[in-house]
């Protein structure tokens, strides 16, 4: 196999540059519309769970779809992977292409398969492109390749390290059917592969045809000069910032098989043009299918960054080269050979994306270019429903339920997080329609909508998440299984006094004889009135037995807020209220607002509400008022924290907590119950809600989920 590097020696006018980089993206756009018109899996189809790319020939990315961020992270190390094992045995030659699944080769979990192709010029090696896609089924101990009772990755599904599915231009009719015979969905993974195939095939001939029109050497120098300019806009961008270390916390409940909390720590420190995420600290790896291997941990820390810090670059390799990612081997986020990792995208993956949200959030509120691109974590969990059993028509059926895309978004520092948003990592988010849905499955719909009070509050509001409820439909059962996260953790926290969006909630209103649950489910408030048993099934309840007459109802995490709530303008407020994010008792009891369903606001007893909120927080009257006004000698610590010349942290009411940066244990420290920050906040046995205020002026200046007794953490030190 002979491999073109000579792009780097070719010189390229801006016209050129321009013309070829944009078709790269067109051959990615084009790449990803194909696999979603043969697809025949709402997974792809609807939900969008994919991702497309093209690469070097070392495996650096060069274009990347807009779909599923996780994806673009890890198949520079498949592509990788693949170079590495086989060259030599069994090679990679014109017409070839790999399917690989092995999360210790590249791939995120077992579901997420990954089909790349070589791409030749006349006879040269110069390029690779590349599909991923979650599939239905891919083998192991559960349908759907959800293994939550395994202890080893061997039990989970099968394993392809890179295996050459098609040679030559023709699919190895041996090794499909071996895949084939694995699956218990072989229609559906097998018209995916050849999705993924056919996408391939289309992004293959267009790059051939690019090199045709401009040559190979200047088309492999505009895609090396697209790397490089994308890392020296983000080195750029990093040296307007100040040095630093930015810290976050999340946690993790229930590994599986054990209601075990998991602590994921990141220091993220950012030194000249450079950013080391630091995971010390992590947990071990647990015995349960939440870990992720260093391939999913790439894969999270690359989706915050992307929208954070590169917002308006070009999203490829060269947003990589300024990171260093360090995590323990044989943690939750780094796990060893062969721990389970088959929830790793809506685990321990997705809880990586959290803290590296948070920690950068930190980082790009203290500079006014990036204070705009800071946010609360949206929708800090992921909930995985797999339904199975046989249709109407009595055929096998089965099938993966994303509604648990439409959470809320986190906040802002200048806007509102967005209601049934979608998730941090899919920039372009879509759910299925109930309508098709309940067309293609036994299944009835008795409600799909926005929950009041679930975004997290503050002086911009998280966004409002969703939730739904629905039946079997035509067949007597279905079994049912539900994973994911965020039941006793809040995990979408909120920033600089900004709450939490609300928790998830997973129940079964188990039937009643006689009586059909249609229209008398109709809103999560109706499920109070059920005149039979609400079982709640927490975390991960596995798999169940889901008979006619049952309803399945969950919701999702809403958004976190941004700053304190009661700095909220109250005609924000009142606008909530009308709209239904927000109740007239929230509004009053969290907002400190005075106002009623028709959105009348009583200016006076508002006033006095939030003075009333203030006082109870630090014990007395406030002595200090803040204020947004410029304070001289002062540079940005958080949006409510100044950090002065001689060392101290000042609040903006000019109250000094002195020096270094633990102003946390100069504060008002309290201790809250989780229902004080909304009515589906829960916590975990082991974890606390705490709140720091300034003991001046009433301020709520942060909020810590922590385990019990666990020091405060110090979430920002600049240099």
């Amino acid at each position: 196999m002979q491999t073109n590097a000579a792009g780097s020696s070719v010189e390229i006018d801006p016209i050129t540059f321009e013309v070829v980089r944009h078709r790269l993206s067109a051959i990615t756009e084009e790449q990803a519309i194909t696999l979603q018109a043969v697809s025949g899996s709402p997974v792809v189809t609807d939900a969008t769970d994919f991702n497309v790319g093209t690469y070097l020939a070392d495996g650096s990315i060069v274009t990347m779809g807009p779909q599923v961020l996780f994806h673009s992270g890890s198949m520079a190390s498949v592509v990788r992977n693949i170079v590495k094992d086989f060259s030599e045995n069994p090679g990679i030659r014109e017409g070839d292409m790999f399917v690989l699944n092995d999360p210790y080769r590249g791939a995120l979990h077992q579901p997420d398969v990954s089909v790349v192709a070589p791409v030749f010029h006349e006879g040269v090696h110069v390029a690779w492109v590349g599909c991923c896609a979650h599939q239905l089924d891919i083998g192991g101990m559960n349908f759907g390749s959800w293994s939550i009772k395994a202890r080893d990755i061997q039990q989970e599904a099968m394993l392809l390290p890179g295996v050459k599915l098609v040679e030559g231009g023709l699919i190895r009719e041996d090794l499909w059917q071996m895949i084939m015979g694995m699956t218990r969905l072989p229609m559906a993974v097998g018209l995916d592969l050849k999705a993924m195939i056919a996408a391939n095939t289309v992004a293959g001939r267009r790059l051939v045809e690019l090199c045709d029109r401009y040559g190979v050497d200047r088309v492999l120098r505009v895609m090396e000069m697209e790397i490089d300019h994308s890392e020296e806009q983000l080195r750029d961008r990093l040296r307007t910032l100040p040095d630093g270390t930015f810290r976050a916390i999340d946690y993790l409940e229930h590994d599986g098989h054990e209601n075990r909390l998991y602590e994921y720590h990141l220091a993220l420190t950012k030194s000249g043009d450079e950013l080391i995420f630091d995971f010390a600290g992590t947990s071990p790896q647990a015995p349960g299918f939440i870990n992720a291997t260093y391939s999913g941990l790439v894969g999270g820390v690359f989706t915050a960054v992307l929208p954070i810090l590169g917002s308006g670059l070009r999203w490829n390799e060269g947003l990589l080269r300024p990171l260093t990612i360090r995590a323990p081997k044989g943690s939750v986020v780094n796990a060893n050979w062969p721990a389970p990792v088959s929830s790793a995208t809506i685990g321990s993956i997705w809880v990586v994306t959290n803290v590296s949200v948070a920690a950068l959030s930190r980082l790009a509120v203290v500079s006014a270019e990036s204070a705009s691109d800071a946010t609360a974590v949206t929708k800090g969990s992921m909930t995985a429903l797999v339904l199975s059993g046989s249709n109407r028509d009595g055929q096998p059926y089965g099938n993966f339920f994303l509604d648990s895309t439409a959470g809320g978004g986190g906040a802002y520092h200048d806007h509102d997080g967005l209601n049934a948003s979608g998730d941090f990592c899919v920039p372009r988010p879509a759910i299925t329609n109930v309508e098709s849905h309940e067309a293609t499955g036994p299944v009835l719909y008795l409600y799909r909508a926005l929950i009041a009070d679930s975004g997290g509050p503050g002086r911009q509001r998280g966004g409002a998440t969703v939730g739904l409820a629905f039946t079997p439909h035509d067949v007597d059962s279905l079994e049912t299984m539900i994973v994911g996260h965020g039941v006793e953790v809040p995990n979408s926290v909120g920033l600089f006094g900004g709450y939490e969006g609300s928790c998830n909630r997973n129940e079964v209103l188990k039937r009643v004889d006689g009586l059909s649950p249609v229209g008398r489910v109709t809103t999560f408030a109706e499920h109070d009135g059920w005149q039979g048993e609400r079982v709640s099934l927490g975390a991960k309840p596995g798999f169940f037995t889901l008979n006619r007459g049952d309803v399945l109802a969950y919701s999702f995490q809403g958004g976190g807020g941004f700053g304190d709530p009661i700095d909220r303008d109250p005609k924000d407020v009142a606008a909530d209220v009308v709209d239904g994010y927000v109740s007239v008792g929230h509004a009053e009891d969290v907002y400190g607002v005075v106002v009623d369903r028709s959105g009348a606001i009583d200016a006076s007893a508002t006033t006095a509400r939030r003075s009333a909120i203030r006082a109870a927080r630090i014990g007395r009257v406030p002595a200090a008022t803040a204020s947004d006004e410029p304070v001289p000698g002062t540079r940005t610590l958080t949006p409510s924290l100044l950090l002065s010349d001689d060392g101290d942290v000042v609040c903006r009411c000019r109250h000094s907590f002195g020096p270094g940066f633990d102003w946390t244990a100069r504060a008002v420290r309290r201790t809250v119950e989780p229902e004080a920050h909304g009515p589906y906040v829960r916590l975990h046995a082991e974890l606390e809600l705490r709140e720091f205020v300034c003991p001046s002026c009433g301020t709520l200046l942060g909020c810590e989920v922590a385990r019990i007794g666990a020091p405060d953490l110090t979430t920002v030190e600049l240099r």
